[in-house]
């Protein structure tokens, strides 16, 4: 708790240097990544906000409509791929244009492993900011010139102060999946949160047990203890790592 303080601080100083505020959403789970304390304070601020919905490579084609309609003023990316990219720079420097400013300060907040350094790494055209699979990577506030006139400033990822959802911050990435204390509920959490699609990822039938699904799978991949046991915990982990790093989608 007392990191995650610290963390807080330096977003909120974060926050009161930035012009605009990117607010850096998962594709696939974009209410469970929002975090209305930042954004509150983003508002108190009264600076210029954008939404970014990162990961957009993760979900379907019928879904990227859905989330255009729901949120029309936000900008769909895939940091990974560079999609999207060269819109969310023009909306960047149109508000600058906007707002006269020769340099515009652009703060990049969100939980952590939504891909805040990943954006800031693709809009700047260089691996200027580090980028970790595992969550909490970045500890500290980074600025980075991507242009003449765009600074970045590239903050640790923070979740709300009250909240204590240990099983969403699982699923989202927060927990890094070799921390994780009970991996296959998590893991059986998942399958019936995104039905189907660990399935279809591992190729196993889609049963209503999950528990004998993780044995499937552990089965498939040969995830076996000593004296020939499944072993489900290094499946579920497995599983949560795949989830995490954007294999299974």
């Amino acid at each position: 708790m007392h990191i995650m303080v610290d963390y807080w601080r330096l977003v909120q100083k974060v926050l009161r240097a930035a012009d605009i505020v990117l607010i850096v959403l998962d594709a696939r789970m974009i209410a469970d990544t929002r975090n209305v304390e930042i954004e509150d304070k983003v508002q108190a601020m009264g600076a210029q906000c954008i939404y970014v919905i990162n990961k957009a490579d993760l979900i379907d084609a019928e879904t990227v409509l859905e989330l255009k309609k729901k949120m029309p003023h936000a900008v769909l990316i895939s940091a990974k791929y560079h999609k999207g990219t060269s819109l969310l720079r023009d909306k960047i420097k149109i508000y600058a244009a906007q707002a006269k400013l020769d340099t515009v300060n652009v703060g990049v907040v969100g939980y952590p492993n939504v891909g805040k350094s990943s954006i800031i790494n693709a809009l700047s055209g260089k691996n200027a900011a580090a980028v970790s699979a595992i969550s909490g990577y970045t500890k500290s506030i980074k600025n980075i010139r991507a242009s003449a006139n765009i600074m970045f400033l590239d903050t640790p990822g923070v979740i709300p102060y009250k909240e204590h959802n240990d099983m969403k911050h699982a699923i989202i990435g927060t927990v890094d999946f070799n921390k994780e204390k009970d991996p296959d509920i998590v893991a059986i959490q998942l399958m019936e949160e995104f039905p189907s699609t660990i399935e279809r990822f591992y190729n196993v039938p889609v049963i209503e047990d999950k528990s004998s699904t993780l044995e499937a799978i552990a089965k498939k991949r040969m995830m076996v203890a000593r004296g020939g046991i499944l072993d489900i915990e290094r499946t579920a982990k497995m599983i949560l790592k795949d989830w995490q790093t954007g294999k299974i989608h």
